[in-house]
């Protein structure tokens, strides 16, 4: 099995590049989708600081690769994009699971990041731009800078939509002819 792990701060082009995976063929999983199943479940409203807190007190609760655990059973394809790892004990978890494995890095400014993230209108996102850098230093808190560190390739997303999804396809493509 070939698994691609994304590594990304809130806006900085995840959501774009599983629109280019589903494109060619992987099969995808949201990591985020998972935490915010889990606020459903509970029937809590899908709000910012309503799905940090499952987020958060889940990995109090079962420890700092609980959502990557909770992602396993849903691996199944022989190859895959796992989009939204958050901590350097995500990536443990899966390259323990599956030793092919490309962690790939996307980053984008705050401020690019921010005008992504105040038009997209997704319930769980920053309002301001002090939610994202209080958002930003939860995830940090979370372990997204050890995962950032352990990633295999990066992508840096500044410029047009058409400019990334040609970059995220070029990088798919060549991550996948190196397995």
């Amino acid at each position: 099995m070939k698994l691609i792990v994304t590594v990304g701060m809130p806006g900085s082009g995840k959501d774009e590049l599983v629109g280019v995976a589903r494109t060619m063929g992987l099969a995808t999983l949201k990591m985020g989708d998972l935490v915010r199943d889990e606020t459903r479940r509970r029937n809590l409203p899908i709000t910012n600081a309503n799905v940090a807190r499952i987020a958060s007190e889940e990995r109090e609760k079962h420890g700092p690769g609980i959502w990557a655990q909770r992602a396993l059973p849903k691996l199944t394809e022989t190859r895959m994009l796992v989009d939204g790892c958050r901590s350097d004990t995500e990536v443990t978890v899966f390259r323990h699971h599956f030793g092919d494995l490309f962690v790939l890095g996307i980053h984008a400014s705050p401020e690019t990041r921010y005008d992504r993230i105040a038009s997209r209108g997704r319930g769980d996102d920053a309002v301001g731009m002090q939610d994202l850098y209080d958002r930003d230093r939860r995830e940090l808190k979370w372990g997204i800078g050890n995962a950032f560190a352990l990633a295999d390739g990066m992508l840096v997303n500044e410029g047009s939509l058409d400019e990334f999804r040609r970059a995220a396809r070029d990088r798919i493509e060549r991550v996948l002819r190196d397995e």
